[in-house]
């Protein structure tokens, strides 16, 4: 048996490291073929310019220098995933892969680093936002860049699909003339961080079409309005749902009333992402069922407190959380409140 596990890692380019560290090593082509397991996350571990000069697409950056560099890697991965580690040269994200192991994470580390990938032509890219993969049902790729607060730009089959793009919060630009033209733009509601009229028009092509809840249609002068409950075939494999988002909170009822605002359930070729706009957990999510997954809200007063999130999204049950729209809210405890409720958390740069 030890020799078909050994020869199964030499197919991949896969050497286990010394026995202390427990973990294994890749070259370039069996570091690339695990890049595309859904049960794997690519981790580089290097610094936050280094990162930003050049990486492997869909890595997050946690810099393994700093004293509590386990602290926010194990805020920020899966135990029950394979983490591949890079770095510059392949001796960091050693160094790396072997603290991670001592803490039960499964690691693989890059041999040579980015260097050696860099060197057998393989791509890298400059956007420094966060992407997450996933695959459809019919195996067709959906990608989801981390913008910035409740901004989402998703990747589909061809197609862009922008979520209440806002150019700039707090220090946070975002640079929408640099992304391709959208062919959907969902807006939730009206408040300033959600709805940008310029950075629509920035986006909006010919052919692009924006979905919004009336009072932002009114307020723009045009688009495909949705209400609560609505329904939207837009194309053979993609359907989309508007469903409540509201306060239910005493004194914080004006900020988002019921019925005015959306959070939306997009269906693509059989994946179901719940985008729940400003919200606290209400009623409406005993409804939502069969979610692959959800993008909750978490900052009080506004939308919900840690210990809603966590109610909702027992309620709702996703195989994947990310929780967003969060600014200054500590996240820390939410992966371990729940722990055993079979949701994978993620935790990305949604301040």
């Amino acid at each position: 048996m030890k020799k078909v596990i050994a020869c199964l890692l030499a197919s991949l380019g896969l050497n286990t490291a010394c026995a202390q560290a427990s973990y294994e090593n890749a070259d370039v082509k069996g570091f690339a073929v695990l890049m595309n397991d859904p049960n794997v996350v690519v981790l580089d571990v290097r610094s936050a310019e280094e990162f930003k000069e050049g990486h492997i697409e869909g890595s997050l950056n946690i810099d393994q220098a700093p004293d509590n560099f386990i602290e926010k890697a194990k805020a920020a991965l899966p135990i029950d995933k394979t983490i591949a580690v890079y770095c510059r040269s392949g001796r960091r994200s050693a160094n790396a892969a072997g603290k991670l192991a001592a803490q039960g994470y499964k690691c693989v580390n890059l041999k040579g680093g980015i260097l050696a990938w860099k060197e057998a032509k393989m791509p890298v890219t400059t956007d420094t936002y966060e992407v997450d993969m996933f695959k459809t049902k019919s195996g067709k790729t959906v990608k989801f860049h981390a913008l910035v607060h409740a901004s989402i730009r998703i990747e589909y089959d061809g197609q862009e699909i922008e979520i209440d793009p806002v150019r700039k919060l707090g220090n946070k630009t975002i640079d929408y003339s640099a992304m391709p033209k959208a062919d959907y733009i969902f807006v939730t509601h009206e408040h300033g961080d959600h709805f940008d009229k310029e950075a629509i028009k920035l986006l909006a092509g010919d052919k692009t079409q924006l979905i919004t809840n009336k009072r932002c249609a009114d307020m723009f002068g045009y688009g495909q309005v949705m209400a609560n409950g609505n329904k939207l075939q837009i194309a053979g494999d993609f359907l989309v749902e508007a469903v409540p988002a509201y306060n239910t909170t005493e004194g914080h009822l004006q900020f988002h009333p019921k019925g005015r605002d959306n959070g939306y359930i997009l269906t693509l070729d059989g994946l179901r992402i719940y985008i729940a706009g400003d919200t606290e957990d209400i009623p409406e999510m005993d409804a939502i069922k069969d979610i692959d997954i959800a993008f909750l809200p978490c900052n009080q007063p506004y939308t919900m407190k840690p210990e809603q999130l966590v109610k909702a999204a027992k309620t709702v049950k996703p195989k994947v959380l990310f929780p967003y729209h969060y600014g200054q809210t500590d996240l820390s405890s939410i992966p371990e409140q729940l722990q055993g409720e079979g949701i994978e958390v993620r935790i990305r740069h949604y301040e």
